[in-house]
């Protein structure tokens, strides 16, 4: 087998996640009697953190600390209560989970959305799944792309990093395994196009779950 460990990535590989961020970041917006925007714009605010996403969707005019603060604690709010409204797993993806199984190859998760949302909602939609690691956001450290986090669940499964296949679906992953020493592949069900995946880094591209078996 050419790789030991898959680290994934969350939103938008794992699960399509789109709606229910956009749906609640609109409604915070409209709160604010802010404009809101087309649901397919919000693939380009997502992958960097829930700060990130909070701060795009706003008005530049609208961006100072106070208000993004403010924004993203109402975000927060309005996110725990509508997270599962139509999040679900991207189709393929159990049957790619339960396949790996066969493998016994050691699978994490690592993501830019707060630990809090990351472990619930893994736990919650792929309950038939055993992840050896998942990982969310939290403020001792740092976020994708920088790689501190994916080294640090290659240590604990003590896999050296480049025998680890990542997956993701953003520029923002590619640029984390790279910068990991990590094999990059782009998936192409997810919020981002295999230009910006190839150009961040993207070792391989798949266009669909079952596509990954193959790279073992």
């Amino acid at each position: 087998m050419k790789f030991q460990a898959i680290l994934f990535d969350l939103d938008g590989t794992l699960l399509d996640t789109l709606t229910d961020l956009a749906n609640s970041m609109n409604t915070v917006l409209v709160r604010l009697n802010l404009p809101t925007h087309p649901i397919n714009s919000y693939r380009y605010f997502i992958g960097n953190g829930i700060e990130r996403l909070v701060r795009h969707s706003l008005p530049e005019d609208h961006r100072d600390d106070k208000t993004v603060s403010n924004s993203l604690i109402a975000m927060q709010d309005e996110y725990s209560k509508h997270w599962i409204d139509n999040t679900k797993p991207y189709p393929g993806v159990p049957e790619l989970l339960c396949a790996l199984e066969k493998y016994d190859i050691p699978k994490a998760v690592l993501s830019n959305k707060p630990d809090n949302f990351t472990q619930i909602m893994t736990k919650k939609l792929l309950p038939d799944q055993l992840f050896n690691i998942v990982q969310g956001a939290t403020p001792s450290i740092p976020k994708k792309p920088h790689p501190a986090a994916a080294l640090r669940i290659a240590k604990k499964l003590a896999i050296p990093s480049h025998d680890f296949l990542y997956l993701g679906d953003t520029n923002t992953d590619m640029q984390t395994a790279n910068s990991a020493g990590m094999y990059a592949v782009g998936v192409l069900w997810g919020f981002r196009d295999a230009e910006e995946l190839l150009a961040s880094g993207a070792k391989a591209i798949v266009d669909k779950p079952e596509d990954v078996l193959a790279l073992l």
